[in-house]
């Protein structure tokens, strides 16, 4: 079964966008979930990973969940299995 990745983003983050590049680059499907104009979804990010910042990447297999924070390309790569990445 592939990963889950969810990444917590606002409208205006370059890292966010970044990352999001680096996703299509990649064909790595993710949910894209923008915490500028979802306040619940904001409050949820912030539980999961004690951030404010974004973004918050969430990479979920099975029933672990790995939280990345900020655009490491290197560790995003290697939770998803990305070779020369």
């Amino acid at each position: 079964m592939a990963k889950q990745v969810t990444i917590y983003s606002t409208q205006t983050c370059g890292y966010c966008k970044a990352a999001k590049e680096f996703f299509q680059a990649n064909n790595v499907a993710f949910e894209d979930i923008d915490v500028g104009l979802n306040q619940e979804k904001a409050r949820e990010m912030i539980e999961k990973s004690g951030q404010m910042g974004v973004p918050v990447i969430a990479i979920k297999d099975g029933d672990q969940e790995e939280l990345i924070i900020g655009f490491d390309q290197a560790r995003l790569a290697k939770a998803l299995g990305i070779a020369g990445a």
